[in-house]
């Protein structure tokens, strides 16, 4: 019998101390109202996956999907609780929270069509990223552009390291060599950073549909359309439609990728 809630329990871990994004800096991050750096939302999404996939195993990596929009900060080594509420017997609610206070929000479901229904490596264009990067703007971010990522190979040390990084004790990724879906998310903000020069930026929401097993010592590249680029609240937002592929021919995941390129600052 499945049970109705499942629950797990991490300390946030900032991975990107170094970035160039400098939202996940604490003084930068204060600048725009925030109590301290924050956690990427690759990280707070990959925490968010543990008890899906311990509900679905890997079969929710080969054809799941997912939706998770990020709320408020989560901060570096503040404890994370993250539940998975069963909502109809076939997809489950999920709820990230730190310190009490609702970090994310979204839900985990295993889609009836089978995963060769979305996009392929044939639909999309692939260009090299460019070698001096243009400073994100309305222009270089304009709906219709294409953003892609160089191929990057993720190797046993590169899965090792993030699972560390990230808390992951599920045995799955590391008995069967498989790419842990963070990553694959972590993949899509380089769409981002590969191809214009950002200032401070915050990935705000994902929508995720796994189309097939992302293996170690597969190369990775991304090729992603700008679907929008609007001011809201005084936000400027970007949209991707982003399709990550393996070897630059199959699909591993399709996703919506949402993120402010340019917050407002609180000062």
């Amino acid at each position: 019998m499945v049970e109705a809630v499942l629950s797990y329990e991490v300390r946030a871990n900032n991975l990107s101390r170094a970035s160039e994004n400098r939202i996940h800096d604490d003084e930068v991050a204060r600048r725009f109202g925030f109590a301290g750096a924050l956690v990427p939302g690759v990280e707070v999404y990959a925490y968010a996956c543990h008890p899906v996939v311990s509900r679905w195993g890997r079969d929710w990596l080969v054809r799941g999907a997912a939706e998770c929009r990020f709320l408020k900060p989560v901060y570096d080594g503040a404890p994370v609780r993250v539940t998975a509420e069963a909502e109809d017997g076939a997809a489950l609610a999920l709820r990230v929270e730190s310190g009490g206070t609702p970090c994310a929000a979204g839900r985990a479901w295993m889609p009836d069509e089978p995963p060769d229904v979305g996009p392929t490596a044939e639909d999309r264009p692939w260009n090299a990223p460019p070698a001096e990067r243009p400073p994100a703007s309305e222009a270089t971010l304009a709906p219709g552009a294409w953003l892609c990522t160089a191929p990057e190979r993720i190797t046993t040390e590169a899965l090792a390291g993030y699972l560390r990084g990230i808390s992951e004790a599920d045995p799955l990724y590391a008995a069967e060599g498989l790419v842990h879906p963070g990553l694959i998310l972590r993949l899509c903000n380089r769409a981002l950073t590969q191809n214009v020069v950002l200032g401070p930026w915050i990935h705000v929401g994902s929508r995720i549909r796994n189309l097939s097993l992302a293996r170690v010592g597969e190369t990775f590249a991304v090729s992603a359309r700008v679907l929008a680029n609007a001011e809201r609240k005084g936000h400027r937002i970007v949209e991707l439609d982003a399709l990550v592929t393996a070897d630059r021919r199959r699909p591993v995941a399709h996703v919506l990728h949402t993120a402010i390129w340019r917050p407002r600052r609180a000062d």
